[in-house]
């Protein structure tokens, strides 16, 4: 089997399925789209609601992610860190695909499915949750991912194929 990948540095921590499929599928909907922070549910209604259509769209995003950012910083002077099951493993990607991923180490057993959190340098930066099923001891193809982050994981792979493609280009001039 062909499967297109591009190199892509990003890190994953991960687990078996095993016993613990249901309550990796409560923290796979608790880090969708749905569950966000109290700022970006207030966005979406604002927005539902026509309050935001004199606004700049960039400025309201940027001003939003300030918000964030104070947040974060509050909680990490209240030592407060985001409730998230403790996963077995962690590994860095070494290249992706639209529907697959390619591990660093062979560590995967064929055909086992897996609970996954990819940290994907995407704005806003955020963990991704992924289910996959592995092909073989360092291939896998993912299996479940939430709409938006597959709009993201997507953008990713074009923007690092792209700044591939740059590279070989100048490399040979």
């Amino acid at each position: 089997m062909s499967v297109r990948l591009v190199k892509a540095p990003v890190n994953m921590a991960f687990s078996q399925l095993g016993e613990n499929k249901e309550e990796f599928l409560v923290e796979y909907r608790e880090l969708s789209e749905n569950t966000e922070d109290p700022v970006s549910q207030w966005l979406k209604l604002a927005r539902a609601k026509g309050e935001t259509v004199d606004t700049d769209p960039i400025l309201l995003s940027l001003i939003v992610e300030l918000h964030r950012k104070v947040d974060a910083l509050e909680r990490s002077f209240k030592d407060e860190k985001p409730k998230r099951l403790p996963l077995e493993n962690e590994i860095s990607i070494e290249s992706i695909g639209f529907e697959h991923l390619k591990l660093s180490q062979d560590i995967l057993q064929e055909g086992v499915e897996y609970y996954g959190r990819v940290d994907l340098p995407v704005y806003p930066k955020r963990d991704i949750a992924i289910f996959f099923s592995a092909i073989d001891k360092s291939l896998a193809k993912i299996t479940k991912m939430h709409d938006k982050d597959e709009r993201d994981w997507g953008a990713y792979l074009t923007s690092r194929e792209r700044l591939l493609i740059r590279e070989a280009r100048e490399s040979r001039e």
